[in-house]
């Protein structure tokens, strides 16, 4: 992403509503047991909106908040991953993508199967630890030395 689609990015609204991606998928796939092959189209829609969601939003006016800072830290993160102020930080961020991953991966046997717990479970041991993630980009956002109320357009490092 370029850093004007960053910016947009970092607005509260586009980060909620991508929160949301993984249960809208997951109901979209579960909606072939009532809609059957139309299901697709659902499917269809969630990844079109993972896809456009980063640049529909207008860029915020204010990074102080939860939402905001997690956003600008994964930008920092994906930028500066060998800084080593950042370094303390790689061994939970391995962790905690490796518990989402196992949480997609038993997400995506319940819905194969249609399992109400094997759904459920992957869905949110996946969703916890994404938002785990998330809180961590904030820390990550704090240790790259960002003032409060920094200009959203310095976070690449240049």
């Amino acid at each position: 992403m370029d850093d004007a689609v960053w910016a947009r990015h970092a607005n509260p609204l586009s980060g909620w509503s991508r929160v949301l991606i993984l249960p809208l998928l997951a109901m979209a796939v579960w909606s072939r047991l009532w809609i059957g092959w139309w299901a697709i189209i659902l499917v269809g829609a969630v990844l079109i909106w993972t896809w456009l969601n980063p640049g529909l939003f207008p860029a915020t006016a204010s990074v102080d908040n939860w939402m905001s800072k997690g956003v600008l830290g994964e930008r920092v993160w994906l930028s500066w991953q060998g800084d080593p102020r950042l370094a303390h930080h790689a061994p939970i961020i391995r962790a905690l993508t490796l518990t989402s991953l196992g949480g997609l991966g038993l997400l995506l046997a319940g819905l194969a199967v249609l399992s109400v717990p094997l759904t459920t479970t992957g869905l949110a041991a996946a969703m916890l630890s994404k938002l785990w993630i998330l809180d961590r980009m904030v820390w990550i956002y704090s240790d790259a030395g960002f003032p409060e109320g920094f200009d959203r357009d310095t976070t690449a490092r240049g």
